[in-house]
């Protein structure tokens, strides 16, 4: 069983992990139901076209991204959001410099172990 042991974070006690040269993320809190991790993107950073078992919901806290979920794509702006079923096919790609944040359920351990 996973558990992450903070209940009250603070976003500067937290390091940032570069996924790529153009996308870093936190991992904000989470347990076994649910995590929350804020990705920031530079312009023109790709989160790939890909799918996993997790619901998940995202919110547009700044910039523009053009993001695809099962072949549907739409540019969204801050204040926007999206959701995205269990394996269904989406990406995004950032149009201008911003920060999304994604909620998922179950959390993604696959974040955690990479970390």
């Amino acid at each position: 069983m996973i558990q992450f042991n903070k209940t009250l974070v603070t976003d500067d006690e937290l390091p940032w992990e570069t996924v790529d040269p153009k996308i870093k993320r936190k991992i904000m809190a989470y347990n076994n139901d649910l995590m929350l991790v804020k990705v920031a993107f530079e312009q023109g950073g790709v989160g790939a076209i890909h799918k996993h078992p997790h619901l998940q919901i995202s919110y547009v806290a700044s910039g523009v991204f053009e993001l695809t979920i099962g072949g549907e794509s739409k540019v969204l702006n801050e204040g926007d959001v999206y959701f995205v079923p269990s394996d269904v096919l989406h990406g995004a790609v950032c149009i201008e410099d911003g920060v999304l944040i994604d909620v998922f359920n179950p959390m993604r351990e696959d974040f955690v172990k990479a970390t």
